[in-house]
């Protein structure tokens, strides 16, 4: 799709279906950059650039802290490493305020960092609301800004398993495939060469079963859907994925998708820890139903 002589307003009101009075307030606040940069409304989009559009929150929207349960594997002044639940969206959006991981967080420590704003405390890196799993949450500014930049470095250790649909022949594999947004379907991503980034993933297969692989995958990037799409794109969909998936579903529980182990240097000591955590229930009834079909 051609995007020549259009202006980033209305680039930006067709790409997420809003007014063009609400794309022009995000472009104004900064949650539009071309090419890294804050533009203005005028700007006129060309097909070479390279356009983030960052998750809108409404300035009404209330978040008060919940008394969720938390399974909490770490925790010390400055960082907190949580597994989280099935089902559990990260942090709060418009017109879902309520039952997020954030919420859960604000209840249990009164510490959070404050540089991804209001909606988003300690939040340092995020994972799907169906993909289970190991998050690091920052307590404090400054632990926010060093875990940030091991991220953005690619020094953090982050483990995946996955289930995915077909039988993988080669042991091991890397998928570099640059993702962007879907230009038909503006909540998917997908591999695609124009205003996409750079996402790679290393995958090795662990075990195999009739018509599908359990695969242990690991992320030298992380971008939004990373290993659903890449596993998606060279055929072998993630098991019980609703969007990626191609398949029926199997349960109603979310994708075979967890985050298994988490390593990352300590903003203070220095130390590099790792932390692991065991396959959900959830993951665990879907895989015993391969199992024996090998």
């Amino acid at each position: 799709m051609q995007e020549k002589n259009k202006r980033i307003d209305n680039y930006v009101s067709e790409t997420l279906d809003i007014s063009r009075s609400k794309a022009s307030k995000m472009i104004k606040e900064g949650y539009v950059l071309v090419n890294g940069k804050v533009v203005k409304n005028s700007y006129i989009v060309k097909d070479s650039d390279d356009i983030e559009i960052k998750e809108y929150q409404e300035e009404s929207m209330d978040v008060k802290p919940e008394d969720i349960p938390l399974d909490i594997i770490y925790e010390d002044a400055d960082v907190i490493v949580v597994n989280k639940a099935n089902g559990m969206v990260v942090h709060p959006a418009v017109g879902n305020n309520h039952g997020t991981l954030v919420n859960a967080l604000m209840y249990h420590s009164n510490s959070l960092s404050s540089i991804n704003g209001e909606f988003r405390p300690g939040i340092v890196h995020r994972i799907d609301a169906y993909t289970t799993g190991l998050l690091m949450i920052a307590k404090n500014d400054k632990a926010h800004q060093i875990l940030a930049q091991q991220l953005e470095k690619k020094t953090t250790t982050r483990r995946y398993v996955a289930l995915v649909w077909g039988v993988i022949s080669n042991d091991t594999g890397t998928i570099d495939a640059p993702i962007g947004r879907d230009k038909l379907d503006r909540k998917k991503m997908c591999v695609i060469d124009s205003n996409s980034k750079p996402a790679v993933t290393h995958f090795k297969v662990l075990e195999r079963y009739k018509n599908a692989t359990l695969i242990e995958l690991q992320l030298e990037t992380g971008r939004t859907h990373q290993i659903r799409v890449h596993m998606n794109y060279i055929g072998y969909p993630i098991v019980n994925d609703p969007v990626y998936g191609r398949r029926k579903l199997i349960d109603n529980t979310g994708q075979c998708l967890h985050a298994k182990v988490l390593g990352f240097v300590h903003p203070t000591t220095n130390k590099y820890m790792e932390f692991s955590c065991e396959l959900p229930d959830c993951f665990i009834n879907i895989l015993n139903r391969f199992k024996g079909k090998m």
